[in-house]
């Protein structure tokens, strides 16, 4: 009687599934363990930070256009209205342009804050940095000048001092005063 053929791993539907499942299995955690390495980057929550910092200047910055700045040039410009309710009427049509001039220097404001900040006081503070590493180092003191001669001086004295001990008959000549 002949021997059914063996099945071989591959044949079993079942063992497919799992085989693809275990693939599946160290991909996903391959692919958590990047994530993790990615997120936990230093320039990663830095960049979480700015963008939250920026959020927040973004509402101080829009509070002061529109609690400050919008109500001091509706005082200025003819009627009775805030600069929320300027609107143009075209037909039935009604465009309330007061709300996007107000967002348009939230805007400017916003952007000239930050070119200030940023590109400005940044700006100056990198370049004073550089100039200071830049800066060749200040001439000795006459205090450093004359330390450095004493210095010196007992070297060369100990250099004589080691010679004669260990019997050089080689006659070292005792260090000059400068």
């Amino acid at each position: 009687m002949a021997n059914p053929p063996e099945k071989s791993f591959l044949d079993d539907p079942g063992d497919k599934v799992l085989s693809l499942l275990d693939d599946s299995g160290e991909k996903v955690f391959s692919l958590l363990e990047e994530f993790k390495n990615f997120a936990l980057k230093g320039n990663v929550v830095d960049l979480a930070v700015g963008v939250i910092i920026g959020g927040a200047f973004g509402k101080i910055v829009d509070s002061l256009v529109k609690d400050v700045i919008m109500p001091l040039i509706s005082l200025v410009t003819p009627g009775k209205a805030a600069y929320e309710d300027w609107t143009f009427h075209w037909g039935e049509k009604i465009v309330p342009y007061g709300k996007f001039l107000a967002e348009i220097v939230n805007f400017l404001i916003l952007a000239a804050a930050l070119y200030l900040f940023i590109v400005k006081f940044l700006g100056f503070i990198l370049h004073t940095k550089l100039k200071e590493e830049a800066a060749p180092p200040a001439p000795p003191t006459k205090e450093e000048v004359l330390l450095t001669e004493i210095r010196d001086l007992l070297k060369a004295s100990q250099t004589h001092t080691r010679a004669s001990s260990q019997g050089n008959m080689q006659e070292v000549p005792p260090p000059q005063a400068v």
